[in-house]
């Protein structure tokens, strides 16, 4: 197993009765449960037969599966109803970390959780490797084109896979197994493409009436599309930041995906070198750190506070902002591999209306120099997949 930053945080969400452990398939979250919880049973409702087995006799299930340390329930979605049941068991029987449930469509348990389980769970959301993850477990290239190109699931690097042949099937497998499941799709082949039309606005303002028109279904089926991918950890919508500057601010969110090997392949990218001559690079560089940032708060068990700031004619803009209470940290991110001034025009626009610190500003670009300047912070993307935590231990 690859070591993963969540562990930490899951033992410590073990002193709940039940902890979920949600995220798109293949992120790794059935291996780091059975490797962290190695005494509990483990059963999954991806096989039929126990899937009905728990839907037809719960207490049966339970009573087969019971273990002194703790069951494992693998994509517990399959079975929402099953969290009822666990309720009455928790709250008979208090047990720290005696539940321990995995699965990938986040709305289905989210709606499960909230009717059963409010104040007996506690929820992580495990996504692919961090790039701290890849670099602690010697699988970070030195080339941030082949980082994005290869993607961060973690089925690629431990079965030497290569990606223009994982990710295919991949998508096939999620738009024919999950999305058939979750929501009445008349055509999937229209839904395959809506999900292509989403991977060329990475890194853009929403359009969700564009989307539509030029996928060519409505703007409520758009919606809802939409509403899924996010649900099933595929793409996340940047929210703007706002602030009370006197300014007229775009309040239209950014759309990015969580993982750019899926872009890529979505995009039809199919090599490194393919990607470092497209027009998509740059976009896919937002989206690898913007990502990033997003995995550094989720394995920390931390919810994510990171927004974007533009002002309506777009003069202005600093492409992500985290936003940890009294303190706030603009952070541009450039592609290029070499520092300009110029980079710094929209960290110290922010600043200065914001009256924020230089430095709490940095840029993260596609180099790898590490710098200090009285401008703000400048940190290679490499060193970026360790900026939340530079940021928390410094404030």
């Amino acid at each position: 197993m690859f070591k993963r930053d969540i562990q930490a945080a899951l033992l410590k969400y073990a002193a709940f009765p039940t902890v979920a452990i949600l995220g798109p398939r293949q992120s790794g979250k059935t291996t780091l449960a059975r490797n962290v919880f190695s005494k509990h049973t483990f059963v999954s409702f991806d096989d039929i037969a126990v899937r009905n087995f728990a839907t037809e006799d719960p207490w049966g299930f339970f009573k087969t599966y019971d273990n002194p340390h703790g069951i494992i329930i693998d994509e517990f979605q399959y079975v929402p109803t099953i969290t009822s049941y666990i309720k009455q068991l928790v709250d008979s029987n208090k047990r720290p970390g005696y539940f321990i449930l995995t699965g990938s469509e986040n709305f289905l348990m989210n709606f499960a959780i909230t009717e059963s389980l409010a104040g007996r769970i506690g929820i992580l959301h495990l996504l692919p490797l961090s790039l701290h993850e890849m670099s602690a477990n010697g699988l970070l290239s030195d080339s941030v084109t082949l980082t994005m190109y290869n993607g961060s699931y973690p089925r690629i690097y431990n079965d030497h896979l290569e990606p223009e042949q994982w990710y295919p099937s991949y998508i096939q497998s999620y738009v024919e197994r999950d999305v058939r499941q979750l929501v009445h799709v008349g055509n999937l082949a229209t839904f395959t493409r809506f999900l292509s039309l989403c991977a060329g606005r990475i890194g853009q303002l929403l359009n969700l009436q564009a989307l539509a028109l030029e996928c060519g279904i409505s703007g409520p089926t758009a919606k809802s599309w939409l509403s899924l991918l996010q649900a099933s950890y595929v793409i996340f919508l940047l929210e703007p930041h706002f602030n009370n500057f006197n300014k007229r601010l775009v309040k239209t969110p950014k759309l990015y995906f969580y993982d750019t090997g899926l872009a890529c392949s979505l995009l039809r990218i199919n090599s490194a070198q393919s990607l470092d001559l497209s027009v998509f690079k740059g976009p896919l560089f937002e989206s690898l750190i913007i990502s990033d940032l997003y995995k550094q708060y989720c394995n920390r068990g931390m919810r994510p506070s990171v927004y974007f700031w533009r002002d309506r004619g777009g003069a202005h803009e600093v492409d992500c902002i985290l936003d940890e209470g009294s303190n706030k940290y603009p952070i541009e991110i450039k592609s290029s591999h070499t520092i300009t001034s110029q980079f710094f025009s929209g960290v110290d626009y922010w600043n200065e209306i914001a009256n924020n610190p230089s430095d709490h500003g940095y840029i993260v670009y596609a180099g790898t120099q590490k710098q200090k300047r009285t401008r703000g912070n400048v940190v290679g993307w490499k060193d970026a997949g360790t900026l939340l935590e530079t940021i928390l231990n410094n404030r």
